[in-house]
């Protein structure tokens, strides 16, 4: 039995080292997921989170780069969207008797790819 393979055209935009823990961006990336690239945008535009913003800009630089290529913009869909943790920064918080707690400001890597249906 031969199996077809189809070749799909994807583009992928990436922000690296985005200063938001990747915990709270894998919320919003979530809603998102398998969605046509224009309802996402739509979706983000009132999530009142703050992760939305960044994942909405990635999106839209997903798209642009598909543009380019001259692919049908209204069959853009999100093939994959992932987010990935990327470096953390340690700080110290002064504690009491002269100490110090470790604080780690977390950074992720959101990565989307869009793809022709």
């Amino acid at each position: 039995m031969a199996e077809t393979l189809t070749q799909e055209n994807t583009w992928v935009a990436k922000h690296r080292f985005a200063r938001i823990a990747p915990r709270k961006a894998r919320l919003v990336m979530g809603h998102v997921r398998g969605m046509h690239c224009q309802q996402a945008l739509d979706v983000l535009r009132f999530n009142p989170k703050r992760a939305s913003g960044m994942i909405t800009q990635v999106i839209k630089s997903a798209m642009a780069n598909a543009n380019e290529q001259e692919a049908d913009m209204r069959r853009l869909y999100i093939a994959e969207a992932r987010v990935d943790e990327g470096p953390a920064m340690m700080r110290w918080r002064p504690k009491d008797r002269g100490r110090a707690h470790p604080i780690e400001k977390r950074t992720s890597h959101l990565i989307v790819k869009v793809a022709e249906m």
